[in-house]
Parts: structure tokens; sequence; C-alpha cells
């Protein structure tokens, strides 16, 4: 048995390597590569700029308010809420900065997938099925950059994407560990993996809010079918395996706020595991079948079936494994229960080790290149490059739970002040 552990451990680490090798090219294209320009004369198209809120009063006049400075013609730029079984005044909030909003009450259906494609049923109805060229959407808690839509357009306009992703980064990064956590991870994600998929053709993943898609394949659609819980990647891995393309702009800025409880953020974090779960079930077939086409939408499937590998989930057997290894020896003599243990050790801190340095070393490199970008103190930057492999492995025991345990939508509460914003009043 002890061999047979220690094999496992080397054909998977062998495997793993192999399987995200491609990461380190991306990793190499996103810290030299420049990334994908727009158009510098691009047409301006007409757009809508979806909120889906619940609960939201504390911070949606916020986000509505950055949305009205735009620099961009406010008469092609309309902003719509869909106040979401809310209990609080987050419609009259909406209403009195400026949004067009429209209201749900369904206990049934739960989550924003449902909010958004009951939206756009509506904008459809009252608007007019080609009324916008795009639809924004955004969460609650964010605030834009004033270049934020002259910035999207210029590289919608190209013509090339069905949807395209944002430069994601936090209102408050420093806060704490938990924060900085998320943070890090959304910027790592822009930089070393939706700059470099752009660049080189491959397709990016969309990432709940600051995102642009085409009223061309709303309508195809016939709405947002994407109903999971997370209907992000639902709907990313649906355009990868159909050979839609979706893009970023890293020109655009959206500015996010991260839970600070590790409550909030367990809660969060198993929606996102057990969404995984989801996406794993529906899409693992017709990825591997997109493997197959073989050039960019071949790898396309290829990255998105990496980035919904339920990997956590290998790792935790192995452990298992080799619990049982121990336990097992108990009844054996006591020479053999000693090696038994020493060997659970020594795989457990491998492994450990292992997934630590990595998650270091991609943390510290996103906090390096991206350092200039991130409001906070030296000191705490430099910290929470050692805190990230922390934050990253507590994802282990959530995807267990999510695998065991009956998972709903819960939302988050928001209402942080925001640094960015009153950075900008001063400026």
């Amino acid at each position: 048995m002890l061999r047979f552990l220690e094999s496992l451990q080397f054909v998977l680490f062998v495997f793993f390597t192999a399987a995200y090798a491609y990461q380190f090219v991306y990793l190499i294209v996103g810290y030299f590569g420049k990334g994908r320009q727009g158009k510098a004369d691009a047409v301006q198209h007409r757009y809508g700029a979806i909120i889906a809120a619940r609960n939201e009063e504390a911070v949606i006049g916020e986000l509505i308010a950055s949305l009205k400075k735009q620099e961009y013609p406010a008469e092609l730029l309309d902003i719509f809420v869909i106040a979401d079984n809310c209990t609080d005044s987050t419609a009259e909030v909406s209403r009195q900065a400026g949004a067009i909003v429209y209201e749900r009450f369904n206990k049934v259906q739960v989550g924003k997938g449902y909010a958004l494609d009951y939206l756009f049923q509506n904008i459809f109805r009252d608007k007019g099925e080609h009324a916008y060229d795009g639809f924004f959407v955004f969460d609650a808690d964010n605030l834009v950059d004033p270049r934020f839509v002259c910035e999207m357009n210029k590289m919608f306009d190209t013509g090339e994407y069905a949807a395209l992703t944002s430069y994601r980064n936090s209102k408050n990064f420093c806060d704490n560990w938990i924060t900085a956590g998320y943070s890090l991870w959304f910027l790592r994600e822009a930089r070393f993996l939706n700059r470099p998929r752009t660049q080189l053709g491959v397709n990016c993943a969309i990432s709940g809010t600051g995102f642009l898609v085409a009223a061309d394949a709303i309508r195809e659609d016939g709405g947002w079918p994407y109903h999971l819980l997370t209907e992000d990647i639902e709907f990313s891995i649906a355009c990868a395996t159909r050979g839609r393309r979706i893009g970023y702009c890293g020109t655009a800025v959206v500015y996010d706020e991260q839970p600070t409880e590790f409550r909030q953020s367990w809660d969060q974090r198993l929606r996102w595991s057990k969404g995984f779960y989801q996406v794993d079930a529906k899409y693992t077939g017709s990825l591997l079948r997109g493997c197959l086409r073989g050039g960019r939408r071949g790898m396309s499937c290829y990255d998105m079936l990496m980035t919904v590998a339920p990997s956590n989930l290998v790792t935790i057997g192995v452990l298992v494994l080799a619990l049982f290894a121990c336990l097992s020896s108990l009844s054996q003599p006591t020479f053999i229960t000693y090696r038994v243990i020493r060997m659970l050790g020594r795989i457990v801190w491998m492994t450990v080790q292992g997934i630590s340095m990595s998650l270091f070393l991609f943390g510290a490199a996103t906090m390096l290149v991206e350092w200039k970008k991130i409001a906070g103190a030296a000191w705490k930057k430099i910290a929470f490059m050692f805190t990230f492999p922390l934050f990253m492995l507590t994802y282990i025991p959530i995807s267990l739970a999510a695998l065991v345990g009956k998972v709903e939508w819960k939302p988050i509460r928001h209402g942080l002040a925001s640094k960015v914003q009153k950075e900008n009043e001063r400026a």
C-alpha cells in the first residue's frame, strides 16, 4: 500500500504538471505581451447597462452614478436594474439615481441567472429586440472607471467577439487577507489568463461582473438560459463549445467589493464550487468533444475543461487513501504503523508544500506586475503575497463541503464607502 501511494502521488504530479503546463505559456505571454487593442476609430454602439441587485440599497446608487459619468454619449447608454426579491429600498434608490427599474419576486427560481433572464425578456418586450447592440452586466457593489464603456466599445467594434470581459480591480484590496485573496485571484485571472488568451486567440471566461455580451448572442439564446449556480462559467463554456469568441479588454476597469468576513467568503465560494460541479456534470462531454476539434476552438474547450476540472477532489482522494492506509495499519505491529504514519505525514506535507509553492509564485508574480494598480501600504501587499496560498487552500474543505452538501444561493452584504470614488472626487 505504501509503494502504491508513493507511485500514485508521483503519477498525479506528472499528470497535473502536464495538464496545466500551457498556463506557464500564459504566464510568459501575460508578462511580456502587450495584449490586444481595439479600434481607435470605433463606431459608437448603443448599450444597456444591466445591474442585478438584491437588497443593495447601500451601494447601488454609487454604481449608477459612476455609469452616469461615463465618457460616452449618454443617449447611447441606458441603465437597467433588476431588483430581485428585494426587501429594502433598492428599487427606489435606483429610480432616484436615474435607472430604469424592474422588480421581480420569485422565491422558487432564485439566483442571478434567473434575474438576468427576466430582465432581458422585459427589455426586449418594452424596448424592442434590436434596440441595443450589446449589454454590460455589473454587480451592484461595483464602481466603473469613466472610460470603461469607451474602451469596451473599441474592442466590441472589431466584430470578433460575442462577449468581452474587463480588468477587474478591487475597492478594498488591502482590508484583510480574505479581500486580498479574492483580489489577487481576479488580477491574476485578468493579467495571466484572459490577457494571454485573447492575444493567442483562445476564449476568455467571464467572471461574474464587468462584462459585455452582444445583443445578437442574447437574441440567439432567447434570453439568458444559464441558470446554474455559476451562470457566468456556464455561459463561458457554452460559448467555447459553440465556437463563440469571448475576448478581454484590459483598458476597461471595473472595481469590485470583496467579502471581508470568512463566513461570507465560505458561503460565496461554496456556491461557486457547487456551481463548478454542476457545470462538470452538464458540459464535460461537450468540452471533451470540443477538444477533439483542434485549433483555437479545441484549445478554448481544453482550457475551459481545465478551468472547471475538480482537481481539488483528486487531491482530497489521495489524502483519504493515505489516511485509510494509516488507519488500517493500526492492527499491524508497531514498526509498520510507524512507517505508515510517517508516509502519511510525508504525503500530506509534500502535497500541501507543492500546492502552496505554486500558489505563492502565481500570487507573487501577479502582485509584482500589478503593484502600482493596487491601493494599499507596501508592507500589506508583501504580507498578502504570503497569505494568498492560505486563502486558496481553504478551497479544499470548501470543495468537499460543496460535494456532499446542499448549496443554495445566498446574498453577500455590501456597503463599503469606496476609496476609489473618493480619490476620483478629490482629483
